[in-house]
């Protein structure tokens, strides 16, 4: 396989960092991933550069476009927050504010029930909505009772599926090598 640098193109779109990796075992397609911040595109060794360019920035617009579409915005948490409460919580856990935010390197969220405000980690924005739906419920419950208590769970286990993303939780954590959260609470 070779690897190369694809710095400079015309397409304002592409991000400065894409690598694009030959292979000889590839015959005749064409794929893309995100790595970190950059795109890696995976074609023949065979292929021309033009072709290259050609299927490099397709690929790359590709690529953003999933990403794009993917992305939950603060908004979209809000409106979240508000149809989980009024479908598991009766409307008695309304928060002040519900966003995202890039520093909850080890919770999944958080909740200052003193200022009703719920913060979930930008790392679930690649997860099912399912399983951002459970940490809302999880972070709404704390609303009503602050610790981890009998009745607390009683509210998280509402949300059907409540199980079902504690183990998708906890084998993102496991498959990211990450700090396994103590009974999945991580909040």
């Amino acid at each position: 396989m070779v690897a190369a640098r694809f710095e400079d193109m015309s397409t304002p779109a592409v991000p400065p960092d894409v690598e694009v990796r030959r292979s000889r075992r590839r015959r005749r397609t064409v794929s893309a991933y995100r790595d970190g911040d950059r795109i890696v595109v995976l074609i023949p060794a065979t292929m021309s550069k033009r072709d290259e360019a050609t299927w490099v920035a397709d690929m790359v617009a590709r690529v953003q476009r999933q990403e794009k579409r993917k992305l939950r915005s603060d908004d979209d948490l809000v409106s979240r927050a508000a149809k989980l409460n009024d479908l598991y919580f009766g409307g008695l856990a309304t928060p002040a504010s519900v966003r995202w935010v890039t520093n909850q390197n080890s919770r999944w969220g958080s909740c200052t029930p003193s200022d009703r405000t719920i913060r979930l980690s930008d790392r679930l924005q690649q997860v099912p909505g399912w399983v951002v739906d459970y940490v809302l419920v999880h972070e709404l419950a704390h609303l009503l009772e602050a610790g981890h208590t009998p009745a607390f769970w009683a509210w998280v286990d509402r949300y059907p599926r409540a199980e079902k993303a504690k183990g998708y939780l906890e084998g993102y954590s496991a498959g990211a090598r990450l700090e396994p959260p103590p009974g999945i609470e991580n909040d």
